[in-house]
């Protein structure tokens, strides 16, 4: 009889348990790779946006409507095994194609969204500059807009609500896009404060300005002024203007008066608005600005040109300048001249 049939049999379950042994791990190790390390992310969203006050159903229902993954049940085995659970950090995040769970939970768990470049300028009124922020900001234009006309919120930082807008100095600003409207204001708080330096409020101070009095001069020149150039002789005249008690006569003070700003030519009727902004009528600067003046324009106003201009009128060539004046002698021949070159365009505004 044999030894050898029950060794042959032995090795026989050996290889028999070491085959299953294989497949159960290789099974397990492949469950194991797509559940945290096989590519999951698709790159049909380049951004994720994780709302305040966000739980993980949530950001379940919005990355399956977004088809932003290409498994979800791994991505809630691998949430579920890697604890995110309960409110979500807020938060705008990039998304990588081929991104896997792993590398995708930990940056949910930890925050690490991508700052929001935000960028402003050249907005004519304040409720502008809400509607820019909901577009790159998480907080709607309604929100920031109930902040800025909370005059008990805005005397806190030395402002009311009419002159509260000179308080953005139109520049590039990084910042979350889940910023609350408060924390924005702090910020741009901060940025005023830098701007208006030792250096630059002493220079208003000598113009008997203080940094709101002269960015509100600062929107009407930037509102005059066609070419950078021109600004700081355009704020000279208007200085002169506020010296001698005479009433600015701002055009651009008229169209935002009357809240019509397609208007490229001041007309008669629009000068009877009865508006504190209308400084046809009103001696002084307007209450606040008409604009967010630029930088070049605020430091227009600091460096003013030392001249004796009263008056100036659109130059007859059509090419963006000003004839200056001294007397009203001379600014009606600069006038007749404009007049004369728009008939001969037969331009009727």
């Amino acid at each position: 009889m044999s030894t050898n049939k029950p060794i042959k049999n032995s090795y026989k379950i050996a290889l028999v348990i070491l085959v299953v042994v294989a497949l159960v791990g290789g099974y397990f190790g492949l469950k194991f790779y797509k559940t945290y390390f096989a590519p999951n992310v698709t790159g049909k969203e380049k951004y994720l946006y994780v709302k305040t006050g966000y739980v993980f159903e949530d950001l379940v229902t919005d990355m399956r409507y977004k088809d932003i993954l290409n498994d979800i049940g791994t991505f809630w085995e691998a949430a579920e095994k890697m604890n995110l659970q309960g409110p979500l950090k807020p938060g705008k995040y990039r998304l990588k194609e081929g991104m896997n769970n792993r590398t995708f939970i930990n940056m949910l768990k930890a925050g690490n969204q991508e700052p929001v470049k935000l960028k402003f300028q050249n907005i004519r009124k304040i409720d502008g500059l809400a509607a820019l922020l909901a577009k790159n900001l998480e907080p709607d234009s309604t929100a920031f807009i109930k902040l800025f006309d909370s005059a008990a919120f805005v005397e806190q930082y030395g402002f009311n609500t009419d002159n509260v807008y000179t308080m953005f100095i139109p520049n590039t600003y990084e910042m979350y896009w889940n910023t609350s409207p408060k924390e924005f204001f702090k910020k741009m708080n901060a940025e005023y404060v830098k701007f208006w330096n030792a250096d630059r409020k002493q220079k208003a101070a000598a113009l008997g300005l203080d940094p709101i009095k002269a960015t509100i001069l600062a929107s009407i020149v930037d509102a005059e002024a066609l070419y950078d150039k021109e600004m700081p002789t355009i704020a000279g005249l208007y200085w002169n203007r506020l010296q001698k008690g005479m009433l600015l006569q701002a055009d651009p003070t008229v169209i935002f008066a009357n809240g019509d700003f397609t208007v490229k030519r001041v007309t008669g009727a629009m000068l009877g608005a009865d508006s504190r902004y209308n400084t046809y009528k009103y001696v002084g600067l307007p209450p606040g600005p008409i604009n967010m003046p630029s930088i070049n324009a605020i430091d227009a106003v600091l460096n003013k040109q030392d001249n004796n201009y009263l008056y100036m009128c659109a130059k007859e060539d059509f090419s963006g300048y000003h004839n200056f004046a001294a007397t009203v002698q001379e600014h009606n021949i600069n006038a007749k001249k404009y007049r004369e070159a728009l008939n001969k365009r037969n331009i009727f505004r």
